[in-house]
């Protein structure tokens, strides 16, 4: 792949200086776009390198596949001289303003948590399965491996080891992750979880029985009878702590002197968040957790073949939704205690939605006369039954739909197969036609058929019902997207053309250039022209007559739509989105109709300040690219009701 040329060709077709904050991702581009009206896409579905495109929250997403995108992303930031930028960061620039759903964000931190240990519980789960296949028995005849083979018991014995680990020691991993996302320092989050798996308590998995039998041993303090329990494989539990953690590690950092600080922050919030978990968190989580894992293994228990169908026709949409990120999460909890639950019903399911969404892009290769349509297809195929769907679904399924819809056929009936025979995982790994080396080996045989069906399923339905339409596929030269409805083109809208404005102080201070904010994605302009101002009162006004956009949850900015045209984001301090709030209030909400000079909100600058963050207010022209200039009119000093920035028109002749 030429990855200059794929940049050039990305950028023209998504037009001119269009592009605000790009980042990516293991297969993506993910682009901020000033105007997705302006996007050719016809020249991206064209593109050979385009595996596909698709936006969700505000986000443009074009799909280049794994190994090649970052270098595209590289090109494209140098010819574009855009901004480098975090997922995050780039989520922050995209934010809707709408009011965030309470589970979708739970899930979203749940994702962050768990993302960047995956790779060890892969590791550790793929291991586990090699484990299995040498020690099981009657997987190659009436003997384990190990058995036919002594040679190999050793062998065995240390994969076993490093299979055990990632899961004995997960409350390390989950606290290291799980502090460092709540804001906490992520070493004293490990320094928790190791305490919490020390070889001086009872062992996790053998928590219950020592307590039946009577063998528990007890801390006796202050009249309390404490049971040394570690929580080995333990998931809920952890993610308590780790949050306990921080929020005692930021209290302290706001209250104790600096020359104090660093020695004693870290002392109280261990020494207060260890005493927490073995008197009351630990021990009412350990409930909640035993409960949800109790009650998962009854629901697929009860519901058996039938509830894993219904899951396996909905799995591929929930992937859609980004719904399917909070899966490690109760797989992992399934799966670090496989003695009581047989292992996770998770991944079977998964294995058989991608490889039945697979089997339909197959199809659609067979079917489709146009060239990078078909070449497009053949590699999503392979990708899909190796479990990486994503070009299967965005770049050929949902485009045409009916593959997709074919592809979740496949995985109800191959679902409901599965889960007759009872088919579990008894460890992670890739979700996939090879996915039953992480299968138990009685149910291997079970899981390959369900696998086949499937493909069956998903392959000859697909084909079916696309050889009743030839016709979507006779012209070479018309590509999938051409093909597709196009369910957002709304040729009736209105559009509003921008005029010349004047914008207010959103806050009383002095006023400062952008390129002085110590903020590169601020200073940089690469969110658009402004001003700062350093506050003196924590009052924030609205600097013109418009409707809000964006208000966010943690209050620390607003987006605003003038009457004129103009997008103004409006942000409080550097960095406070990490104060998730705190500090902060509003008194508008998404939507509202406001007046110029109306209070939007305020922020206690003091206890900003106190703790740690830079309070300065950045007001943006998000859209600068609309407008010949934006001015700064005084930089004296301003107030919530003085005009700061004056924004003129472009006119032709």
């Amino acid at each position: 792949m030429d990855y200059k040329k794929v940049a050039e060709e990305i950028k023209q077709a998504l037009g001119e200086d269009n592009i605000q904050a790009a980042a990516h991702c293991a297969t993506r581009l993910r682009l901020v776009l000033k105007d997705s009206s302006k996007v050719d896409q016809k020249a991206l579905d064209n593109n050979d390198a385009v595996k596909g495109t698709f936006e969700a929250n505000d986000q443009f997403q074009i799909i280049i596949g794994a190994g090649d995108v970052n270098n595209v992303y590289d090109e494209l930031i140098k010819i574009t001289n855009v901004k480098e930028a975090s997922t995050a960061d780039l989520k922050a620039v995209a934010a809707n303003g709408k009011k965030n759903n309470p589970i979708m964000a739970f899930i979203k931190v749940l994702s962050d948590i768990f993302v960047p240990i995956v790779p060890a519980l892969v590791a550790g789960g793929l291991l586990m399965a090699l484990n299995n296949v040498l020690t099981a028995q009657h997987l190659f005849g009436p003997q384990s491996v190990v058995e036919m083979f002594p040679a190999v018991t050793d062998v065995a014995s240390i994969i076993n080891l490093l299979a055990s680990a990632p899961f004995a020691f997960l409350p390390i991993l989950v606290g290291f992750s799980a502090t460092k996302r709540f804001g906490g320092n992520p070493y004293l989050g490990a320094a928790i979880g190791m305490a919490m798996v020390m070889p001086d308590l009872v062992n996790g998995y053998g928590v219950a029985n020592a307590i039946a039998e009577g063998s528990m041993n007890y801390w006796h303090i202050f009249g309390m009878n404490v049971a040394q329990a570690g929580y080995q494989g333990s998931v809920l539990p952890v993610l308590v702590v780790a949050w306990l953690l921080a929020t005692l590690e930021k209290f302290f950092h706001k209250r104790i002197p600096n020359a104090f600080d660093f020695t004693f922050t870290p002392m109280l919030a261990i020494i207060i968040t260890g005493f927490l978990t073995f008197i009351v968190v630990g021990p009412v989580m350990r409930i909640v957790s035993d409960g949800l894992t109790d009650g998962l293994v009854w629901l697929y228990n009860t519901t058996g073949a039938i509830g894993l169908g219904v899951f396996g026709l909905f799995y591929s949409p929930i992937v859609i939704t980004g719904l399917h990120q909070s899966f490690p999460a109760i797989e992992t909890t399934l799966l670090a205690d496989v003695a009581r639950t047989g292992g996770s019903f998770i991944f079977p399911v998964a294995s058989m939605a991608n490889v039945g969404q697979g089997a339909a892009t197959l199809a659609i290769m067979l079917l489709t006369k146009n060239k990078k349509q078909k070449s497009l297809a053949t590699s999503a195929s392979i990708s899909a039954m190796l479990g990486i769907t994503e070009p299967a679904i965005f770049g050929v399924n949902l485009k045409l739909k009916f593959p997709f819809i074919c592809g979740m056929i496949a995985s109800a009936v191959a679902c409901v197969f599965i889960g007759a025979f009872h088919v579990l995982s008894v460890a992670m790994g890739p979700a996939s036609v090879i996915g039953f080396i992480s299968i138990a080996p009685k149910s291997i045989p079970y899981f390959m058929i369900g696998i086949v069906i499937s493909i069956l399923v998903g392959f000859v339905t697909t084909y079916a019902y696309g050889k009743r339409h030839m016709a979507v596929f006779a012209d070479d030269d018309t590509s999938a997207g051409e093909v597709a409805v196009a369910i957002n083109e709304d040729p009736e809208a209105e559009v509003i053309a921008v005029q010349d404005e004047i914008l207010a102080a959103p806050v009383k201070g002095t006023p400062i250039a952008l390129k002085e904010v110590n903020d590169p994605v601020f200073a940089q302009e690469m969110m658009g022209k402004g001003i700062a101002v350093i506050p003196e009162k924590g009052i924030i006004y609205a600097p013109a007559d418009g409707e809000l956009t964006v208000v966010y949850d943690s209050k620390h900015a607003y987006g605003l739509k003038t009457t004129h045209g103009a997008e103004v984001l409006i942000h409080i301090g550097i960095d406070t989105v990490k104060l998730n709030g705190e500090f902060f209030e509003t008194t508008k909400k998404y939507g509202d109709l406001v007046k110029k000079g109306d209070i939007l909100g305020t922020v206690d600058l003091d206890a900003v300040k106190q703790a740690g963050f830079d309070p300065t207010v950045m007001m943006i022209v998000t859209n600068t690219n609309d407008y010949e200039a934006v001015e700064v009119i005084d930089t004296l000093s301003a107030d919530g009701n003085q005009d700061l920035l004056a924004l003129s028109v472009r006119y032709e002749n």
